[in-house]
């Protein structure tokens, strides 16, 4: 592991960085460096403790909105299957569940219409 010398919010900080990620530390510390100073520049918030927590929030909270799939770890495939896959295998494991569907399939008839 080496370490990275960058600047956040115009201070210094050495931080420890794996072989390899020097581009998506660089990248986050980027991230973290303007959303810090969006908040100083406000003019607003001025203690450094207050700004770095405003900015986390910030950050997370983006975080939040990205789609799940994009927040599962890589080698967790079962995790990346969307809700409609889940609810699929979910109702073929459950004989109560493919009992309700297939009562139903009967009445809607081959054109799966209601009416």
């Amino acid at each position: 592991m080496k370490q990275l010398e960058v600047l956040i919010l115009g201070q210094s900080y050495l931080l420890g960085c794996p072989d390899g990620g020097d581009a998506r530390l660089l990248e986050a510390v980027e991230r973290v460096d303007t959303a810090m100073c969006k908040i100083r520049d406000s003019g607003k918030v001025r203690a450094r403790e207050r700004i770095a927590v405003l900015a986390a929030l910030n950050l997370a909270f983006d975080l939040g909105d990205r789609a799940p799939s994009a927040l599962v770890p890589l080698g967790a495939p079962d995790l990346a299957r969307t809700e409609d896959q889940q609810d699929t295998q979910a109702a073929k494991d459950d004989p109560v569940l493919q009992a309700l569907l297939q009562r139903l399939d009967k009445v809607l008839g081959e054109d799966g219409r209601l009416i």
